[in-house]
């Protein structure tokens, strides 16, 4: 009798001690994803941090060009198991840490403060709007992506340069230029000195190099490590943010 009465008792304590552990765990949980939740909601004064864009940004993201990412809704962060992934997560790495890109400035790209956004051009947002049209501005300004497959510049085969559509700075000889098949204009590398290249962690899961004009500092695409010889990179851009100008023998060929 009394050799059970431990028994049970025993059991008891187990029971209560393995529900209190539990709770406590799961407390943890709810107060990490409490703390989460506060962290993303801050995140119009952490810009330079999560790299936030703009509500008025097209449907897509940029994750490349590309990627096909959506943004990631605030609400899904909520649950403690994806919390706790979240801090494991570092939040600041070198984007040559990941598959998105190298870190620092590869063949001609030029590294900047992320907090750096003004270039030698300086227009206030409403001459920015009035100088470019309603895509253009939503990439070059509030870096929208635009649709893959859309850019006529994807079977430009022709000699000559690729300029900013925002400030006409020479940003890629078309020998640069090569198929990635990826539905965006690709290029091996830039002119010396004609971009800028910025971490970009608004896709948590997936940090990347944005690339910029370094003029205007308009955006331009993304820079990913899987390109062709020489440089292995691809300079992923957006047709709109984009002007071509024909050689002159291209010219006279036409």
């Amino acid at each position: 009798m009394l050799s059970g009465a431990r028994s049970k008792d025993c059991t008891h304590r187990v029971a209560t001690s393995t529900t209190t552990n539990g709770l406590q765990l799961l407390n943890f949980g709810f107060s990490l994803s409490r703390r989460m939740h506060q962290m993303l909601g801050a995140r119009s004064s952490m810009r330079p941090l999560f790299g936030q864009r703009s509500a008025a940004r097209a449907v897509h993201t940029n994750a490349g060009p590309g990627a096909d990412f959506r943004p990631l809704a605030r609400r899904t962060l909520l649950g403690a198991g994806v919390a706790t992934t979240l801090v494991s997560v570092p939040m600041g790495p070198s984007a040559a840490e990941s598959s998105g890109g190298p870190g620092s400035a590869p063949a001609g790209g030029v590294a900047v403060d992320i907090e750096h956004r003004q270039g030698e051009v300086r227009l206030s947002e409403e001459e920015w709007r009035t100088r470019l049209s309603p895509e253009q501005y939503r990439v070059l300004r509030q870096e929208a992506t635009e649709r893959r497959w859309t850019s006529p510049f994807n079977y430009e085969k022709r000699p000559g340069v690729f300029k900013c559509a925002g400030c006409g700075a020479l940003l890629f000889n078309a020998s640069a230029k090569f198929e990635s098949g990826t539905g965006w204009p690709s290029f091996f590398q830039p002119l010396p000195g004609a971009v800028t290249e910025v971490p970009d962690y608004s896709i948590i899961f997936a940090p990347r190099t944005e690339v910029r004009c370094r003029r205007c500092q308009g955006h331009l695409g993304h820079v990913f490590n899987d390109g062709p010889a020489p440089t292995g990179l691809r300079y992923c851009m957006n047709g709109l943010a984009l002007q071509f100008e024909p050689s002159d023998e291209a010219r006279k060929e036409a």
